[in-house]
């Protein structure tokens, strides 16, 4: 069984951080790091994971859409970029792991277009609509320091991060 990796949850700094670029002479932490972060995302569980929410700040990202029915199918996004996106927009309730139990309704762009790199550096695209579409950006904002919250207005998402810091001194 692979370790899994202590989540962050906010306010830590690093989910607040644009994450640096992942280079050459990373390769091997992030070969060490892809399988954890794997590992993490589902016993947590969830269906996606950046690296500032394990402490990192690389742009690495995890991804699996698939339903917990199906044959898992993990996809590991080096350096992601969005690339394209639809102008039609699409509105579906979002979570967070760095932000346990708080959900919220969040509006982006139905389908987009992401260029990346695989763990061995060669350059892929994969195009999502649906849920894939809104995880891939939901991942690739943790990757520019943005929560889903800040989607929100200033009114919900500060009921939000309330009730989110309630609960974590209820855990301590």
């Amino acid at each position: 069984m692979t370790e899994t990796l202590p989540i962050l949850y906010v306010p830590a700094p690093v989910l607040r951080a644009k994450a640096r670029a992942v280079g050459p002479a990373d390769a091997d932490r992030v070969r060490d790091l892809a399988p954890r972060m794997l590992a993490t995302m589902y016993e947590a569980p969830g269906i996606g994971l950046a690296a500032p929410q394990v402490g990192e700040s690389l742009r690495l990202v995890v991804i699996d859409v698939s339903g917990k029915e199906e044959e898992p199918r993990p996809i590991v996004l080096v350096n992601p970029e969005i690339i394209g996106a639809s102008k039609e927009l699409a509105t579906r309730e979002e979570g967070c792991l760095s932000l346990p139990n708080q959900y919220a309704e969040v509006t982006r762009p139905a389908a987009v277009k992401v260029r990346y790199q695989d763990l061995e550096g060669a350059k892929k695209e994969i195009e999502g609509d649906g849920l894939l579409a809104a995880c891939l950006q939901h991942e690739i904002d943790h990757l520019n320091g943005v929560l889903f919250v800040d989607y929100l207005s200033a009114l919900k998402r500060n009921m939000l991060l309330r009730k989110l810091q309630k609960e974590l001194k209820n855990r301590a």
